[in-house]
């Protein structure tokens, strides 16, 4: 009987790898996100949406996906850290044609800026980074800010984690190629919702690159924010689950409901819509 061949050890270690690339490569499903966004901005309005401005857009990732939709689609990205800006032009913009770099726009920008980048079809707002806004008046203003810049019909989107784990210190790992994502919420303060939350990368040699992201965040609930972005002139404000993959995971398809189950993790969508 001849022996299985030695799985060959990844070149990957905490000296050599890249985090923004790790990041991408365990976090952002960019491709799925942008075939959301689109399929349900057609069901709500009956035509593809053109004008996308992707909120905290790190690397622009998001948005140079967009740009290679259609010839059409136009994309902003705001961001106030230029480190990560300037990286996402190197690897994302770069990588263009000479067109599609002509419709992709990442700015140096505050989010709370609304007069950046306006009369957009839809604003993102993924990997639930609006959860920096701690206070409740911070995050309303940031609302108010992304209504005045969508156009009339436009789309705010956001994604959203929850569940019982979300209220915890708990650290979860995944396997992926060549390294481990470390996940870690820390410190959770049932007073304040405050929580200190870290991405660890493990690699094959042993070492770890600790602390590569650090995200001081408010843990918000749903029902929070479904009333909050009423508040703020949105509606309808809709949420969309993922279903049952019959395996106790979700099965990437997301749907509109009212109704949702006591999981222990979830990730969903927010819809929410500048009606006129």
């Amino acid at each position: 009987m001849s022996k299985k061949p030695k799985r060959k050890k990844s070149a990957l270690t905490a000296k050599t790898a890249d985090k923004h690339n790790l990041y991408e490569r365990s976090v952002q499903n960019v491709e799925a996100e942008i075939d959301f966004v689109d399929r349900v901005f057609k069901k709500l309005r009956g035509r593809r949406a053109d004008r996308l401005r992707e909120d905290f857009c790190g690397t622009g990732n998001s948005c140079a996906e967009w740009v290679r939709r259609r010839s059409t689609n136009q994309a902003w990205g705001l961001d106030i850290d230029q480190p990560t800006l300037e990286w996402g032009m190197k690897r994302h913009v770069s990588e263009l044609s000479a067109e599609q770099q002509e419709r992709i726009h990442l700015l140096s920008r505050d989010v709370l800026d609304s007069t950046a980048a306006r009369d957009m079809d839809c604003i993102l707002a993924m990997n639930f980074s609006y959860w920096i806004f701690q206070e409740r008046a911070k995050l309303a203003q940031y609302f108010r800010a992304v209504r005045e810049s969508l156009a009339a019909g436009g789309v705010f989107f956001l994604d959203f984690y929850g569940g019982s784990e979300a209220f915890l210190d708990v650290e979860e790992e995944r396997p992926l190629d060549g390294f481990t994502y470390v996940w870690e919420q820390d410190k959770f303060n049932p007073i304040t919702g405050r929580v200190q939350c870290y991405i660890h990368f493990d690699f094959e040699d042993g070492t770890r690159m600790k602390r590569a992201f650090h995200y001081d965040w408010r843990v918000w609930t749903l029902p929070e924010l479904r009333d909050l972005l009423a508040e703020c002139g949105f509606g309808p404000v809709t949420v969309y689950w993922e279903g049952d993959d019959g395996k106790g995971g979700g099965n990437g398809v997301f749907k509109p409901t009212l109704k949702g189950e006591a999981c222990e993790t979830f990730v969903c969508y927010i819809v929410a819509e500048r009606a006129e």
